[in-house]
């Protein structure tokens, strides 16, 4: 084989090696957003069990305006 060869096969090899690790970052890059926002993941949202709901305080406030 050739000098000119073995450089190219081995350049060929960076830029693949290279475009691999950039779709590995963007999916991790992903991945953490769903796991950060979950309004943005298009998995179903987990809702509180009445239990729990009920030991939750419900607090109404008024306000009175002076006249």
């Amino acid at each position: 084989m050739s000098v000119t060869f073995q450089k190219r096969q081995k350049e060929m090899k960076r830029q693949e090696k290279q475009r691999a690790k950039a779709e590995k970052r963007a999916q991790k890059k992903t991945d953490t957003t769903a796991a950060v926002n979950p309004i943005l993941s298009a998995e179903p949202q987990l809702q509180p069990l009445e239990d729990e709901a009920a030991q939750t305080p419900k607090t109404v406030t008024s306000v009175s305006s002076p006249e």
